[in-house]
């Protein structure tokens, strides 16, 4: 069983850390900004924003922020109770670097783990420990897949631009395989087998977090909101925004006049 045992948010130009010798804990680095750089028994490794960094326990390290470079990243110190978890990244004794296709999947996880551990309400151990449960098996899932190769990335991420330029929009599979000049049907296999998401389940996420700025930020309506983002239909709207955040849009609005 994971346990999370110590969670952390790093911004800045002036970081620093340190391990122990006798740290029992696994160490995840997920950079979202920038780069950064660690020491792991001497040898050096440079995170950038994408790639996540796993140190095996009683691994020696010692990590910091490039000279003038802004950099953010989460860090979440961890044990693993039961070798027999089937997650084979938890068995290595070496450092893992992997530039991540499931990159916001795990972002997401590893954000919300933050917010858990810092609100720390009810029950909020075990919701921190099954989120990086999950988080974990989308790395683990990745990495038997092997490495994606650098083109495989640079098409993912042109199409990642793409819909983020469109994503009011309807965005097809069609437009998406013109954009890398590719098949329609290769450009949605792509997208599925790199970031573990669909072309629709991308572009429901991209619109659900402007709509969560929105509902906190704006006075607009949920209809306003709904129909901004390209929907239609208010109900579909809220059944996707539960969905995909486990909250209601109206529970935005009460946090919108709370804070204003």
């Amino acid at each position: 069983m994971i346990t999370v045992a110590e969670v952390q948010h790093h911004q800045g130009m002036d970081w620093y850390a340190e391990s122990a010798t006798s740290l029992n804990s696994h160490t995840l680095c997920l950079v979202t900004y920038g780069k950064c750089v660690y020491w792991v028994e001497g040898q050096k490794t440079i995170v950038d924003k994408g790639s996540m960094l796993l140190i095996p326990p009683h691994l020696a390290y010692y990590g910091k922020s490039i000279p003038t470079l802004f950099h953010s990243k989460y860090v979440i110190l961890f044990r693993n109770s039961c070798a027999e978890d089937g997650l084979p990244l938890l068995d290595r004794t070496k450092i893992v670097n992997l530039k991540l296709g499931c990159y916001e999947l795990v972002r997401e996880r590893l954000r919300s783990i933050l917010h858990q551990w810092e609100d720390k309400p009810s029950y909020y151990k075990h919701m921190i420990n099954a989120l990086l449960t999950e988080a974990m098996i989308y790395i683990n899932q990745e990495w038997d897949r092997g490495m994606i190769a650098d083109e495989k990335h640079r098409h993912v991420e042109r199409m990642k631009e793409y819909i983020q330029a469109h994503y009011r929009e309807k965005v097809t599979k069609e437009e998406l395989g013109e954009v890398i000049q590719r098949t329609p049907n290769y450009a949605a296999t792509l997208f599925r087998s790199v970031t573990n998401q669909t072309i629709s389940e991308y572009v429901h996420s991209r619109r659900m977090k402007t709509a969560m700025y929105m509902l906190t930020e704006s006075q607009l309506t949920v209809q306003e909101v709904s129909e901004y983002l390209g929907y239609r239909d208010a109900t579909y709207f809220h059944r996707i925004f539960k969905k995909m955040t486990g909250a209601s849009p109206s529970d935005f609005l009460h946090e919108r006049s709370r804070i204003k």
